[in-house]
């Protein structure tokens, strides 16, 4: 019986050229590669340092980070497709606060479609089938759900075609993207089901170490289409998440959008065809998708290091206390607002009903401090009663955690 049977019925009047899986092969690097040995150390210290960013955080801080990283995640992830929507601009239309500017709003609303579904995959909402055909439909069906009805029409730069993307549906047509022809889409359900028979059965290890050739293959399939690229990195998240056990306090796509000449020069590379009797032994270039794959790998890394650098509890402590000071000199804040804040960094959560003896003050003074914090974000809670953690708004990330992306305004 047909596993998809929805997936192929979806296809099964369009062009179907009879193309085989083994046309994207290879799906891993081989056991006998001279790559993988090299690859799997970068994999294991990927793990090691993802684990250990992860326990270094207070639980509430950690939380915290999340909520601000699946903005970075989305701002970076939309900046990859030439849509900059500032994570300041994300986080007003999280509060439908929206643009008057038409264009502007859909990109806003586009921001929000992105954090909701990445909302829900860190909720456990994949329920561990990222690279799944049935994770995969999800992510973009949940996301184009979302979007509004202007960005769900794409033209066909090879016809002029305008096009309808219809969310979790395949495409049904024919598509070009770059120098690259992906399978026709009579084809996409056998890619799709051997996509799934290999990525979604491999081990920790072989996971982190394969998450980068199941990025470059989803893209090569094309399985949707418009969306694709956004779906290729939310699945690398969840890959990634689920496998490290991140809890989400670093993101992929700024390493990518960072290097995005690169990023997409690997892509492309990985898209030919094996060059010589050395470069693997199947269709597409093994040597192509081991630098794809160490291109991958360090980008991770190297956010790992990077959120390091920002959270490290001193350097962090310092930067929020500087912020406090200026803010009560000039008369934004009252004046013990920094020693609050200190405070709940310190202990990571804080009751509320212990500030007044902290500060010193009446319980009435110190209602109206933690008012004044969280009226700006610096403070948040689950409710009314719940204890006051850290708030990380993207308004305040570049005096707190400076680097993470441009102030608004900024390139």
């Amino acid at each position: 019986m047909d596993p998809h049977p929805d997936m192929q019925e979806d296809v099964s009047a369009v062009v179907d050229r009879g193309e085989r899986p083994a046309l994207m092969e290879p799906l891993v690097l081989a056991e006998g590669s001279l790559h993988r040995e090299a690859l799997l150390d970068l994999a294991v210290d990927l793990a090691k340092r993802s684990a250990g960013l992860r326990r270094s955080l207070p639980a509430a801080v950690a939380t915290s980070l999340a909520d601000l990283v699946r903005s970075m995640n989305c701002y970076y992830s939309n900046l990859i497709e030439g849509h900059d929507t500032h994570p300041v601009e994300i986080e007003r239309a999280l509060r439908n606060d929206y643009s008057t500017d038409p264009n502007k709003r859909d990109l806003q609303l586009e921001a929000k479609a992105h954090i909701a579904v990445q909302a829900w995959i860190d909720g456990g909402g994949l329920g561990g089938k990222a690279a799944t055909v049935e994770g995969i439909v999800a992510i973009h069906r949940r996301f184009c759900e979302l979007l509004p009805e202007e960005l769900l029409r794409v033209t066909n730069p090879e016809t002029g075609k305008r096009v309808r993307v219809e969310p979790g549906a395949l495409r049904r047509e024919d598509v070009r993207v770059g120098q690259h022809t992906p399978v026709s889409p009579g084809s996409l359900p056998r890619f799709l089901a051997r996509f799934e028979e290999v990525y979604a059965r491999l081990g920790t290890l072989g996971t982190i170490l394969a998450a980068a050739a199941a990025h470059h293959r989803l893209l090569w399939i094309h399985p949707f289409a418009d969306g694709n690229g956004r779906v290729a990195r939310l699945m690398s998240h969840a890959m990634l998440r689920d496998t490290l056990d991140s809890g989400g306090v670093w993101s992929i796509a700024r390493g990518l959008a960072r290097q995005v000449a690169a990023y997409k020069s690997h892509l492309a590379a990985c898209d030919l065809t094996r060059r010589n009797d050395l470069d693997g032994r199947g269709n597409l270039s093994e040597e192509a998708l081991a630098a794809f794959t160490r291109f991958f790998l360090e980008a991770c890394i190297d956010q790992i290091k990077f959120m390091e650098s920002l959270v490290r509890p001193d350097d962090l402590r310092t930067r929020v206390r500087l912020w406090a000071q200026e803010e009560a000199k000039l008369g934004r804040l009252p004046a013990r607002a920094g020693q609050l804040l200190e405070a709940v960094l310190y202990r990571g959560e804080l009751p509320r009903g212990e500030v007044p003896a902290l500060l010193k003050l009446t319980e009435r003074h110190s209602r109206r401090i933690v008012a004044a914090l969280a009226e700006v974000g610096a403070l948040v809670a689950d409710s009314p009663r719940a204890p006051l953690r850290l708030g990380l708004p993207a308004a305040l990330a570049p005096r707190w955690l400076p680097g993470l992306f441009p102030a608004e305004g900024g390139s």
